[in-house]
């Protein structure tokens, strides 16, 4: 046995032949880091070290160019010694990644399994193992940002284009867009689009309608003072033309299918606008709601290759008329074209971004669910028109066959027409036996109030599902015997007045990747048209695209988290709540708050979940009336959309030269709305990039007037481990765990976005009509409503942020975000000689992100932002958050992930960019002819026989050294926007016949 102190003495020779076991040179190495022989043999590496890029002799070079002899020095100058949080925070101490996977496995396994017939708009489907694998898995498809820079982003640009027709086409409609959040929050936007359209504020919702979306809309309705009405939507009267838009559901919640041409005909008369949620696979077979003049039609791509994973991350869809499409919420795929006239895709119109217009916003949507919409777009690519029919009729004819089966036997079967759900009333047992039965065979059912049982079958489902079925009902057919009876085929929609005849998905990328080897290529090509983080650093600021570990990943796709249905008794998602548990506690450790939703699913949920339970908190004070809420000029546009959404009124806050709040103009605003002030909502650091020393300050103003302080959580990986939002004075924020906690962005969603509350606002939590989200909370529930359609959002990505946090440990958490700062300040000092650095605090450092200004090079030059933006293109990068929150600027944020090599690369390539605009400055390039204003170059263009500009082709591909040995080839030349906004088109082009 080797004691320390010789392996010590050993080190000295290590790097001879000393004849030492390998073993034991090897240890030499650790027994000089650690201290003792218990910590050389009890941990492997630590995570920390593998998540924070600049390695530790990187950190100390960095530290001297910023002035610095440490991180704790940096830290101490950087962030306001009154809200710095100096101990380490109360977590446990980090799990090493093969330690994390066997507690996550553990953890999984107490979920239980169970077959569900629940539906409500979610249903198990076989996701294709070559689209889990290639897309779901894969971190070139996982780690792209919003397509804001399309040249770059071709590839999922077309895929969601793929979706955008694909919905299209299914539903009937004329435009779609490329997804939004779930079903209940895109009906809540129809509706909303209803009242901007007609002008109108009543609304009215069938009663058979999913109950998760009602509640959705309900919470959306009081927000913005909206009248609404649930009944009959047969008997519901629309003759006093007060009625903005009604909401159907095409099968309705109890699977039964309805002629609505009547209604839809007589809403028109007056009118008001109709709105279908529908299910995708019944509209393989199903005349589609825009056959019956329905206007909008919205629901969940989830039974299109997304596994229900607990009630998300899923696509929701949005379709509408041609007339309606400039009223449309989210994000939009356009065709256009690049500066050659080859077609390119691109975000159209508006809905880029509606909260751009802020406070005037029709919506707040920010993140999408573009990884899981293309994922059902390839779902949809793989199977085709004939694999997407018949999987819908196998579904269908497996339903015929248990509804005619339960009919012999007596029960009643309370739908005529019907495609995959059935409600039964049972009269050969009673209620409790077929409850009693279900359990012991393991299968959920859906328990109506007045007695009745809700089956819903699905793409797994088998025959002998179908006869455990007929078991709960201690039926004693076998539907083997009852399939040999073609006559059951005549209750089938295809002889109803249902049948679908119009076609579908005729587009040819529908029709020729039906082999495994085609899609594969296919995913492939898209996959390689994008930059992602596995290519370079993505610096948008504010955006925190950090490293998505492959490890935190893999619990997305254990079975024990991705097979359970949202409205599964809670008692089999015990790995699940385990799991919420943990993740609560630790969060509330980091943030300093008492108690958070994971409701919502996205940070502009958040948001307005936040901004909802403020609301509320004043409501049962007495204080309805609090209604103005006081937002900064440089906050993120989600906020004062949030905020109109929230039935708020928006007041702007000034900032100052050094972009920090100006204290005497929130002073003033607090004293004139001093009676009706509801709350502040800051961002911490501000957006602008710096810490404010004025923090607590603010906090205490907003309080004393007995207002709330909303602090949104979009810049947290400047704070964790160093100060907590609870702490100096928050009352809530939102947690944009797809930002410092790990989650990826998806090329634009998923996103999680759950809020912390202090003590007095968590009674005023989004609860959720089916499943009780505040159970185990020593909390007074408040009827709040949901927000979002699942219980507890999306729940399947949040292992990543349990796992990066166990993995981390108190320790690493508050490196993570040391370095964080530190990448950001060095950045900031190499570039100082050559762009201005817009915002510094008062110490003359920046906090985690920083504001480079370009404005001044538009009048020496020509060059814009964008010029910039596009240029870096050709050195292998993505550019940072362009003209946000200042016009003319670029926000950079490098992450703590990135090591030193990375961001010398990205700040050499501005500062070749800088001697680019000096040529121009001089003279020795083109004002209008040169390589920023030409960027981005293509290979099509370079290897070009007509090449004639006054520039080398090596300037415009090969402008480094690094980027020869690892081009990124831009898959298009600059996208001509106003050609696209001009000439609107958001399917699939036509596309000429393969010689």
């Amino acid at each position: 046995m080797y004691s320390v102190s010789k392996l010590l003495k050993c080190s000295k020779i290590v790097s001879q032949n000393n004849g030492l076991p390998q073993h034991i040179r090897c240890l030499t190495v650790s027994a000089i880091r650690r201290s003792n022989l218990e910590q050389i043999i009890s941990r492997r590496d630590e995570f920390q070290t593998r998540h924070i890029g600049p390695r530790e002799h990187e950190q100390a070079e960095m530290l001297k160019t910023v002035g610095f002899q440490s991180l704790g020095d940096l830290i101490e100058k950087a962030v306001p010694a009154n809200i710095l949080h100096k101990s380490d925070l109360k977590i446990e101490e980090p799990l090493d990644e093969y330690e994390l996977m066997k507690q996550v496995l553990k953890i999984s396994e107490k979920n239980e399994i169970w077959r569900s017939y629940i539906g409500m708009g979610y249903h198990n489907c076989c996701v294709p193992h070559t689209i889990m694998r290639n897309i779901f898995e894969n971190p070139g498809w996982t780690t792209q940002y919003t397509p804001y820079q399309p040249e770059i982003a071709q590839g999922r640009l077309e895929g969601l284009l793929n979706y955008q027709t694909m919905i299209c086409d299914l539903t009937g409609m004329e435009v779609a867009n490329a997804s939004l959040l779930d079903e209940g929050t895109a009906a809540a936007e129809a509706l909303a689009l209803a009242c901007r359209h007609n002008k109108r504020n009543k609304l009215f919702v069938s009663d058979k309608t999913h109950p998760q979306t009602i509640s959705v809309i309900a919470t959306r309705a009081a927000s913005l003072g909206l009248e609404l009405e649930i009944g009959d939507v047969f008997k519901f009267d629309t003759s006093g033309k007060d009625v903005a838009g009604i909401l159907l559901q095409y099968p309705d919640t109890t699977g039964s299918i309805h002629d609505f041409s009547e209604v839809v005909q007589k809403a028109h008369a007056n009118g008001s606008l109709v709105c279908a949620a529908t299910d995708l696979l019944a509209l393989a077979i199903l005349k589609p709601p825009s056959e019956i003049g329905v206007d909008i039609c919205i629901g969940t791509s989830q039974r299109f290759g997304v596994p229900l994973g607990y009630g998300g991350p899923h696509a929701g869809f949005f379709a509408c008329r041609q007339k309606l499409v400039r009223l449309m919420p989210g994000r939009m795929i356009g065709v256009t074209r690049d500066a050659n006239g080859r077609e390119a895709y691109r975000l159209a119109l508006q809905t880029r971004e509606q909260h751009i217009r802020r406070d005037k916003a029709t919506s707040n949507i920010c993140t999408a669910q573009a990884l899981l919409a293309n994922m059902s777009a390839m779902y949809a690519v793989y199977h085709g028109p004939n694999g997407i029919r018949d999987i819908a009729s196998r579904v269908h004819h497996l339903t015929l066959l248990l509804a005619k089966a339960l009919q012999e036997e007596g029960n009643q079967i309370n739908n005529k027409h019907y495609f995959d759900t059935i409600q039964v009333v049972p009269k050969k047992i009673t209620l409790s036996q077929v409850q009693e039965n279900a359990k012991s065979a393991r299968i959920n059912l859906r328990y109506f109030s007045g007695g009745a049982v809700g089956i819903s079958l699905d793409e797994i489902t088998t025959i002998q599902d179908v006869n455990d079925l007929l078991n709960v009902f201690s039926s004693n057919f076998k539907i083997e015997e009852l399939s040999r009876d073609q006559s059951i085929l005549k209750d089938s929609l295809v002889n109803s007045p249902f049948n679908r005849t119009t076609p579908y998905l005729q587009h040819p990328v529908f029709n020729k990747h039906h082999s495994e080897t085609r899609i594969v290529r296919y995913m492939k090509s898209l996959e390689n048209k994008d930059v992602s983080l596995v290519h370079s650093m993505i610096p948008l600021g504010s955006c925190t695209m950090k490293l998505n570990s492959t490890t935190e990943m893999m619990p997305c796709s254990l079975r024990g988290f991705t097979e359970i249905h949202p409205f599964a008794p809670i008692e089999q998602a015990a790995g699940y709540q385990q799991l919420f548990k943990e993740l609560e506690k630790d969060l509330c450790t980091i943030t300093g708050y008492d108690s958070i939703s994971f409701q919502p699913n996205s940070g502009a949920q958040g948001e307005y979940a936040g901004l909802r339970a403020i609301q509320l908190y004043h409501e049962s004070t007495g204080n309805k009336h609090r209604q103005v809420c006081l937002i900064p000029i440089s906050a993120h546009g989600t906020n004062p959309a949030s905020a109109q959404m929230a039935g708020m009124q928006v007041e702007p806050i000034m900032v100052r030269k050094d972009g920090s709040v100006d204290i005497e103009h929130l002073k003033a605003m607090i004293n004139k709305y001093k009676d009706t002030l509801s709350c502040l909502m800051i961002t911490y650091p501000s957006t602008n990039g710096v810490f404010e020393e004025t923090i607590g300050e603010i906090c205490k103003l907003v309080h004393n007037a007995g207002g709330q302080v909303y602090l949104d959580g979009a810049n947290m990986n400047a704070q964790v481990g160093l100060c907590r939002p609870g702490d100096y004075g928050s009352d809530v924020s939102h947690l944009n765990l797809h930002k410092t906690f790990c989650i990826p962005h998806g090329g634009g969603g998923p996103g999680m976005g759950p809020i912390g509350v202090k003590k007095h606002l968590a009674p005023f939590l989004p609860n959720h009509p089916v499943i009780n989200c505040s159970e185990n909370k020593n909390t007074t529930i408040h009827e709040s409503g949901a927000v979002s359609a699942a219980p507890f959002g999306s729940s399947a990505i949040l292992p990543i942020s349990w796992a990066y946090i166990k993995m981390m440990g108190p320790k690493g958490l508050r490196k993570a975000t040391q370095v964080a700062i530190l990448n950001a300040n060095y950045m900031s000092k190499r570039l100082e000689k050559y762009y201005k650095t817009l915002y510094k605090g008062n110490t003359g450092l920046v906090a985690h992100e920083f504001i480079l200004d370009i404005r001044d090079f538009k009048k020496t030059a020509n060059i814009e932002a964008v010029d910039i933006a596009k240029r870096l293109m050709d050195y292998g990068f993505h550019a940072p958050t362009m003209s946000w929150p200042v016009a003319g600027t670029l926000m950079i944020e490098p992450t703590e992930s990135e090591d030193k090599a990375e961001l010398d690369r990205f700040c050499e390539s501005l500062i070749s960019i800088r001697g680019e605009i000096e040529d121009i400055e001089n003279g020795k390039l083109d004002i209008a002819n040169n390589p920023l204003k030409m960027a981005p170059h293509t290979q099509e263009q370079v290897i070009s026989s007509d090449w004639n500009r006054p520039y080398s082709r090596e300037l415009a591909a090969f402008p480094a050294s690094f980027v020869k040995g690892n081009k990124i080839w831009p898959s298009v030349g600059r996208i001509d926007d106003i050609y696209g906004d001009k000439n609107l088109f958001c399917t699939c082009p036509p596309i000429l016949p393969e010689p």
